[in-house]
Parts: C-alpha cells; structure tokens; sequence
C-alpha cells in the first residue's frame, strides 16, 4: 500500500505500530480517520492471522460480537463488525442467526476484511531494533523487509515520535514437556498448531490433551466428536482442581470494564500480583456451552450401553516426560490433592498450556538504559497504557496486551480492546478523539474510588476516607 497522503517522505512518522495482531488493528482502524496522525504498522507475517490452529468448526469467541475492533469506542465507524456484514450482504442472516457470540472463524474473517481495505499496513515487515535519537528526539525502528517472492531482504529504518506496541503472546510449553515438543516421532503438539496436526493426531491409538482451559476442552471436544464411539482411547488432565466454567455472570463480567482496569492500576503491586494469580476464573475457565458440549457428547455415547473410553482428570500437573522405545510418550503424573503419582503411557499429546505475553527484552534493548521498573523489574506502566520512561525521552511507547501486571485481568480480553485503543489515541494526540464514559460498571471496586463520580459536595450515602 502507498503512504498516506498527509506523510512526507524523511519526515517522522507520528506513530509506528509494531505487529498486526487484533490489538495494534484495533488501534489502526480508529487512527484512519485522524487525518492529522501520520501512522504505519509493520508486522513480521505475510497476513493477518488470528490462532489459524485453533480456527476449529463451531468454535466461537467468549465476548459477544459488539467486541469488535472498535464499535465500543466508536459505533458509527465504517470498521464495524455489522458493516462487515452488511458490506457482504450478511445482515439480515445474521440477524435472524440470533447469535450474541460470533465463531472465530468468522471474527478471523472479519478482522482480514479489515485488513484489506485499511492502508497504512505493513507486512513482511520484522522489527529488528528500536533506538532513541536524543539528539533528533525520534525513536529509530530498524525493521527488515521480506519480499514475498524470496528475492533478498530490504534493510529499513523508519523515525518517529511515538511507537505503540502489540507483539502478541507466544505459545508456552512447561518446562517439563520442552524435550518432547523439540524431539522427532511421536507426536506432542501446542494446541496453537492443533489444525495443522489434526490429521495425523486421529490415527493415533491414544490420545492425551494437557490443559484445562479453554483451548484444552474445545481440542477434546474436536478429537472425541472424531473418535469411534468405545474406542476413543482419550485422556484429558489439567492442574485446575475442575473443568471450571468460566466466570460470566453479569456482575462478575464488570471485571472487564474500565472501571476495573482503572482500580486494579491504581492498587499496591504486591496486590496486583496477588489478584493476578487468583482471578484464573475470570478468563482461564471454560466457556459453559462448550462444557455442556463435552457432556452432550459423553452421554450420548452411552446410549447403547456402556461407557465411552475416556479419562478425564482435574487436578494432575505433569512432572516430567520422556519417550519410551516403543514410539510412544511416558508421562509422569502427580494428583495434588492426593500426592499419588503414576505414569501414563500415550500415542499423542496436545498441550492446552496457554500463552504467555512475548517478552519485551530484545526488542527494546536499545531503551533500557531509559526505562524505569517495578519490584520485579518489569516495565512500568502508566494508566494511559504508556511505558514508563525517563523524563529525557520526549516520545511515547504504547503497549497493547502486555500489561497484565498493571491493568489486570481485562489486558488480553478482546471486550477492552477498542477502548484501550482509544485511550492510547486520545493521550497520543492530547485531545479527546474518542469521548470516553465516565462510568462502566455498576459495581464500585473499592473504598477510595481511583476516579470519583460524585460532585464534591458531601452527600447521604457517600464513603468519606478517614485519615489515620
């Protein structure tokens, strides 16, 4: 695609996005219509892809379809999810559908739709490097350009004023299980690349699924819908103490708001910590339909008589693992609640095991010396989701899903994304692009409200801070 038309060549860019996940497209489809912002994203992979591995049929996502890009920052914006519709002359099926939760394939579809027609994208382009120039008061982004066609790589260098970054999450494999994803045979798979294997994981005679969330129930799901009916031969473990639902009672769900994400930010970081750890439910648990799901299909197994093949175990973490001479995986079992341990013997395994934020470190080597860090070093991170930097650095870093330990259980929630968007254009630009609400929730998180709603006047029912 051309630059836009406001950007002079030399000049620097006012904003350069790093990585085209669903978060930096977000942010770039509510930047287009800013003609004053001179914006570029550049992203490594040839096109948009949305967990092309877990794309499974029927599958959906957990936030209902109004999460889109950025319908809850902007409603009216060309870059809808119902435009997308209605630009593919889907509406009226889609609204006679009656769905509240979209598949996932369709979300990938709707999100490459976006891609398409929104300049200022940049792919093939890996980020090598990010410097800053004190003496021009620029970033310097160092990035490799990959023809399409395998003639050699272009070296580039683009300078601008502020840079938001939205790299993603990386599968994560315990350490435990590494030596058997690296080694050849058998195979032990991340759940990420699940499609891309399923072929060959459904000859197999045994099948394990580690993981109890929900990447772990809808692979079991797949498999066993797949699987002959007595013969199965499937295991499902996880660390949890249950296949747990997911947390999504309407109140509950207000620990995906703004008003949360702005009382967790403003909380102690030992008790951001903490609460990071034992809000699991909020999003690790399992979506309810795909559990019923699970069941419906286990029932239905038994009605000629007889119980389908399967194992499914809660509270089981793996401690270590090794292939066995007979082509097949060893893995040692602990039951938490009992102190059992045993081993299990399998053909296959998929690794429902999460994703973790892509470390920072590398990319931004050139801006340690500049960067300031909590008592874990990590990166601090303002409430306007901006990298906490020495006073010398004039320009912005914006992070996107990577700051789970600051803002709280909303960071990967796709629920959140059009608003954290905004506000990120909205101090990038210094003015309000984006009127955002005052108030989101109808529960108040704590005593001391990080941002009061009530006029200064003492009023009948008002909590008053006692000073000790």
């Amino acid at each position: 695609m051309t630059n836009p038309p406001h950007h002079r060549p030399g000049a620097p860019r006012d904003l350069v996005g790093i990585g085209i996940g669903p978060s930096n497209l977000s942010l770039a489809a509510l930047a287009h219509p800013l003609a004053e912002l001179d914006a570029v994203f550049y992203e490594r992979r040839p096109r948009f892809d949305w967990h092309p591995g877990l794309l499974i049929e029927g599958a959906t996502i957990q936030v209902p379809f109004l999460a889109d890009l950025v319908t809850l920052a902007d409603p009216t914006s060309p870059w809808s999810f119902p435009n997308y519709l209605k630009t593919h002359e889907r509406l009226f099926p889609f609204y006679f559908a009656e769905r509240f939760h979209i598949q996932r394939a369709e979300y990938d579809a709707y999100c490459r739709w976006v891609c398409e027609h929104l300049p200022g994208l940049r792919f093939h382009h890996q980020v090598d490097a990010v410097r800053w120039n004190p003496e021009h008061d620029v970033f310097e982004i160092d990035h490799t350009r990959h023809d399409p066609h395998g003639d050699t790589p272009a070296l580039g260098r683009t300078h601008t004023r502020n840079i938001v970054l939205g790299i993603g999450t990386t599968p994560h494999v315990p350490a435990a299980l590494r030596p058997l994803v690296e080694a050849p045979g058998v195979p032990v798979i991340h759940a990420a690349d699940y499609l891309d294997h399923r072929a060959t994981l459904l000859t197999a005679g045994h099948i394990t699924v580690v993981g109890s969330g929900q990447s772990g129930a809808e692979v079991f799901l797949d498999l066993l819908r797949h699987r002959p009916a007595g013969h199965e031969k499937l295991h499902w473990i996880g660390r949890t103490e249950a296949f747990a639902p997911m947390e999504y009672s309407k109140l509950g769900l207000e620990h995906f708001t703004p008003d949360y994400t702005r009382y967790f930010h403003a909380l102690a970081e030992p008790v951001r910590d903490r609460l990071t750890t034992a809000q699991w439910q909020l999003h690790k648990g399992i979506d309810a339909d795909t559990l019923a799901a699970i069941h419906d299909e286990l029932y239905r197994r038994t009605l000629n008589g007889g119980w389908p093949d399967t194992v499914l175990t809660p509270g089981v973490r793996v401690r270590t693992a090794g292939r066995i001479a007979a082509g097949q995986v060893e893995l040692h079992l602990e039951h938490l609640q009992q102190g059992v341990r045993s081993r299990l013997t399998t053909d296959a395994v998929v690794l429902a095991t999460g994703y973790r934020e892509r470390p920072l470190g590398g990319l931004l080597a050139g801006l340690d010396p500049y960067m300031r860090r909590d008592g874990s070093e990590r990166p601090r991170i303002d409430e306007d989701y901006r990298l906490v930097l020495d006073p010398a650095v004039t320009g912005s870093v914006y992070v996107q899903n990577a700051e789970l330990h600051t803002h709280g259980v909303g960071a990967p929630d796709l629920g959140l994304t059009a608003w954290r968007s905004a506000t990120i254009l909205n101090s990038l630009t210094g003015k309000e692009q984006y009127p955002l609400p005052t108030r989101t929730a109808f529960t108040t998180f704590g005593l001391q409200d990080p941002a009061p709603r009530m006029p200064h006047a003492r009023q009948a029912g008002q909590l008053v801070p006692l000073l000790e």
